[in-house]
Order: C-alpha cells, then structure tokens, then sequence
C-alpha cells in the first residue's frame, strides 16, 4: 500500500512541474513530456514555419505542432515525443492556444513527416530541450534520428585560442576571461530567448568534456566551421531549471 502511495505522488510531481511555472510567450518553461498523441486530424493549419493540428484521440482532443510537414483533415496522426507549452501565443496566426505539443516527431497516416528531419526544432520563445543540447537528465522532446554527425578532424586551434576540452577542464582558469575558439556546429536552435543557441566541438576531449554551448546574434548551421570569440561564463541559471556550468554569451561568431 506504501508503494502505491508512493508511486502516485511521484507522477503527480512529474505531471505537474515546478510549482508556480507560468507559460507566456518568451519566457515559457518547458511542460512535462507528453503520452503519444495519437488519432485523427479534425483541423490543420500552417504557419511561423509550423504545421498545427488538432487531433481527436476519443478520449480528448488536443493541439500538437511540428516544423511545416503535409496532412489534411481526416488524416491519421501520431506525434510522439512532444512537450507542452501552455497558453501559447502564436503571433503569425494571432492566436492563443490552451496548450499546444510541440515535437520533431510526426508521422501521418503511418509515414514520418518531413518535419521529422529538423530534430529540436521549436518555437521562438521555448527554451531549449535537452534534444538541442540542454541539462543532462531532462527529457527528450525530438524522436527525430539525428543527422550524419559532422566531420571533426583537421580542426585548426585559433589563433592565441583554446579547444573546447582545454575551455571545459580548465574552466577555473578561464572563467570571465575572453576565449577564442574554432571548431564546427553540430547543434543549432534558431530565436531561442532572443538568442541563437550553438553547440561546439572540434573533436577534443571525451564524453563530458567535448561540447561547448555558444549563444550569439550570429546565423550559423549544423556541419558549419567557425570561429568564436567571447567570454566564458560559469554557473548561469536561466530558470526553469536550465542551468550551466560553462556557457558562453553573446559570442561572436564567424563562420569559416
């Protein structure tokens, strides 16, 4: 009996979040990871580079997004591994939704959808999800298979710079100070907070200790060579339980 009390108040934690979370546009903190949203398409529309549906499962009917993907009314749909935003603002079609499911994981009368090629894919103003590259332990929201890891070898080391595992293990050292480092792309979110969010390797260091998060104004795209210069930052919270270690803001980045 102590087990089955146990187990419940665990879920209702899971289900619920943190306690007091507000959804707005901008600052909207990630819900919990979705059951497969699975039924048919009883209205669809397009657009910000997004496909809506809503679908009818029998048992409710709820909202569900993907990056712009084909399928019509009376289709069959599945949409897994989606992550709820609450009272969304959709500014292109000038509408408030309750809650939509946002994922990169669509497929329509049994076929993946093309927006299953753009894993992490998410609206301007979600944060980031651990799909994109964010805190280890968060839930994935793209089911999406990743694309060809990009090329790493022959990574020439700035000049006057670092590697990303020399940033990472001597990250005492280098800590408020300006970094410069080249290496390639092989995560990007677009508009995220205002912000672009990069992940970089340049083939140094093992599991831990080979990744470097980047934000920037700069355009960029995964498999993309470039340089980066800025200031690494330590233990930055951006709420909602998105923290780290080693960030880099505001960099400049020069595509090579």
């Amino acid at each position: 009996m102590k087990k089955i009390i146990l187990l419940g108040t665990l879920c209702a934690m899971l289900v619920s979040g943190p306690a007091g979370a507000a959804a707005v546009e901008g600052k909207a903190p990630p819900g919990a990871k979705s059951d497969l949203i699975s039924g048919k398409v009883i209205e669809t529309m397009s657009s910000g580079g997004y496909t809506y549906v809503y679908v009818d499962t029998g048992a409710k009917k709820a909202w569900a997004a993907a990056p712009v993907f084909t399928v019509k009314v009376g289709d069959s749909v599945v949409v897994a591994d989606a992550m709820s935003m609450a009272n969304y603002r959709s500014k292109t079609l000038n509408r408030t939704f309750d809650v939509v499911y946002f994922s990169g994981n669509v497929t329509v009368n049994g076929k993946p959808t093309g927006g299953a090629a753009q894993p992490g894919a998410l609206p301007a103003g979600h944060p980031p999800t651990a799909s994109s590259g964010l805190p280890a332990g968060h839930p994935p929201t793209a089911g999406a298979a990743a694309a060809a890891a990009p090329n790493l070898t022959g990574i020439k080391r700035a000049e006057n710079g670092q590697t990303v595992a020399e940033i990472i293990t001597g990250s005492a050292k280098f800590a408020g100070k300006p970094i410069a480092l080249r290496g390639r792309v092989v995560k990007f979110n677009g508009g995220i907070m205002g912000k672009n969010w990069l992940h970089i390797r340049d083939g140094s260091g093992a599991e831990g200790t080979n990744d470097l998060t980047v934000t920037t104004a700069a355009g960029a795209k995964v498999g993309d060579l470039v340089l980066v210069t800025g200031v690494l930052a330590t233990n930055r919270n951006f709420g909602s339980g998105y923290s780290y270690p080693l960030i880099v803001e505001d960099a400049k980045v020069v595509v090579e």
